[in-house]
């Protein structure tokens, strides 16, 4: 999705939740110092190169959803490739599956982040106004290929192609970068494993806007999004605000 379609989005999130954009513009700000060189040149081109034309498996980090069973998909000519979305990563891991991309805004299990960078995964690092501090202590340990990317306008070194929270962000990117077609594993968008009810609230209202947000792409975008269930079946996402929980 362009900027300039993506706006209206972010300013209806901001007011929502109260996200000061001074913060926002600070931690694009470390982000980009913190950056390699190497991170720093065509992310978007990079991310592409990747992705474009082929199946994208998006993985979410629904409770008890597990790793995509990869094995289950037909043969074809390309195998499709691998997006975990933040904590993900370690379900991909576990079973054998290091992800081609990872998205993160650093609040997940970030050894195996690490882990899976060193092992060839591209990280896309998220820059918001609540994780600077996680960023100037992370982002130098990752030892492989990363890009950035913000809730902003885009920057010459850091992207903003749409999405809210890892896992939304993860499919705008797959649709930005020409994937043939996205399937979504493990999202469930009316559940989450939170003891303390205002943390859970908000994390409940940020699944509605996930929910809503893929919605929209899946109306407007060039990419087919489908969701793909438990028993094997794949769906597609219907597009507008409201879709059914997958587990």
């Amino acid at each position: 999705m362009q900027y300039s379609a993506w706006a209206p989005f972010y300013a209806q999130i901001a007011k929502e939740f109260g996200f000061p954009f001074d913060r926002e513009e600070r931690s694009a700000d470390r982000l980009e110092r913190l950056l390699p060189p190497a991170a720093r040149s065509e992310p978007l081109a990079r991310i592409h190169h990747r992705l474009s034309g082929r199946d994208v498996i998006v993985v979410g980090l629904a409770p008890r959803a597990g790793p995509p069973p990869i094995w289950r998909l037909p043969m074809t000519g390309r195998s499709p490739v691998v997006v975990a979305a933040d904590g993900a990563t370690v379900a991909c891991l576990d079973a054998g599956i290091v992800p081609s991309l990872i998205v993160s805004d650093l609040d997940g299990p970030l050894a195996s982040e690490v882990g899976a960078n060193r092992r060839g995964s591209l990280v896309v690092v998220h820059a918001h106004g609540d994780n600077q501090e996680a960023l100037s202590e992370w982002v130098p340990q990752f030892p492989g290929e990363l890009a950035g990317s913000w809730a902003g306008p885009p920057r010459p070194m850091i992207f903003n192609v749409g999405g809210f929270t890892d896992g939304d962000r993860a499919v705008f990117l797959a649709e930005h970068s020409g994937a043939h077609r996205i399937l979504l594993w493990g999202f469930d968008f009316d559940r989450v494993e939170e003891p303390d009810p205002t943390a859970r609230a908000r994390k409940l209202a940020k699944l509605a806007w996930a929910r809503r947000l893929i919605g929209e792409l899946a109306r407007t975008g060039g990419s087919p999004i489908e969701l793909w269930q438990r028993d094997g079946s794949q769906i597609p996402y219907p597009a507008g605000n409201s879709v059914a929980s997958t587990r």
